[in-house]
């Protein structure tokens, strides 16, 4: 249409290569831990030379900065497609939500270790970059709230409690089960702590 603005094939291009520069920095990092990132081989993958990516990323932080915010967003994307299914019982929706929390971080060491844990010396995301994540825990202060869990002190240990489990899972058992088994105990434990009702498929007939 007339007078609409549309993206030029300049920009279009310059989209594409960031987005492959994005993989392949990944792929990287995948093979070889998320701190052992360098421009060199990110470069060679795309097959730039390596002070080419100064035109689409102007330092290794750069890069790291938007695989920050490209993680959170998938994150945050899942949540939001959550929101329909979310159970009205509060021990149902504790399971859902520490489920897809450790799902999500288990299924990709480097992108845990960049979205939840310091390992990269020197690096802060851009405001940008970390809005996707404050909106995710936003998120879970509302989806709380929503069953009864308002005081700030009880989102900060579910949300170290869970994030326990995921780090436990990497460090003794990546790939396997040992902690996700636990997934349901520490729900309950966490709820008998703060004396949420029971799931009603738990209660006898006569108190449903």
């Amino acid at each position: 249409m007339l007078g609409e603005a549309t993206p030029s094939w300049r920009t279009k291009r310059r989209e594409g290569a960031r987005t492959e520069i994005l993989s392949a920095a990944w792929e990287v990092a995948r093979e070889h831990g998320i701190a052992a990132l360098t421009l060199r081989e990110v470069a060679a993958r795309v097959g730039m030379r390596a002070p080419s990516l100064y035109s689409h990323f102007d330092s290794k932080h750069a890069i790291y900065d938007a695989m920050f915010g490209q993680a959170w967003t998938e994150f945050e994307q899942l949540v939001d497609a959550d929101e329909p299914s979310v159970p009205s019982e509060p021990r149902a929706a504790l399971r859902m939500f520490a489920r897809r929390f450790f799902d999500f971080a288990v299924a990709d060491l480097a992108r845990h270790q960049l979205m939840n844990l310091r390992t990269i010396p020197d690096f802060a995301p851009s405001p940008e970059s970390y809005a996707p994540a404050v909106r995710v825990l936003e998120r879970l202060h509302v989806r709380l709230a929503a069953i009864g869990i308002t005081d700030g002190a009880d989102v900060d240990l579910f949300v170290a409690l869970f994030g326990g489990l995921v780090d436990q899972q990497w460090a003794n058992d990546p790939g396997g089960t040992r902690w996700a088994r636990l997934i349901d105990r520490a729900v309950e434990m966490y709820a008998n702590e703060l004396h949420l009702p029971r799931d009603s498929q738990n209660l006898p007939e006569e108190d449903r």
